[in-house]
C-alpha cells in the first residue's frame, strides 16, 4: 500500500545521503580553494589588464561556486528528520 507520508526508512535513506554530502562538499571547498588561490596570483602578476580580465573573472566565479557550496551544505543540514 502507498502511504502519503514517508516512514521511519526515508529518514535514514535521507540522513544517510546528507552524512555522504558533507565530506564531497568538504573536499569541493579545498579544490575550489586550490583554484582561487591559483587564479588570485595570476590576477596579481598579470602582465596587462585583459589577463588580469580574465584572472579577475575567474575569481569571481570560485567565489560564487564556494557560496553555491555552502548553500547546498546549509540546506542539507536544515533538512527535518
Amino acid at each position: 500500500m502507498n502511504h502519503p507520508f514517508p516512514g521511519p526508512e526515508a529518514n535514514d535513506e535521507l540522513h544517510g545521503e546528507r552524512s555522504e554530502l558533507r565530506p564531497l562538499l568538504h573536499q569541493l571547498n579545498n579544490q575550489l580553494g586550490i583554484v582561487l588561490a591559483h587564479a588570485e596570483m595570476l590576477e596579481a602578476k598579470a602582465s596587462d589588464d585583459v589577463n588580469r580580465a580574465r584572472a579577475t573573472q575567474v575569481v569571481v566565479s570560485v567565489l560564487e561556486a564556494m557560496g553555491t557550496a555552502k548553500q547546498i551544505r546549509q540546506r542539507s543540514d536544515t533538512i527535518a528528520l
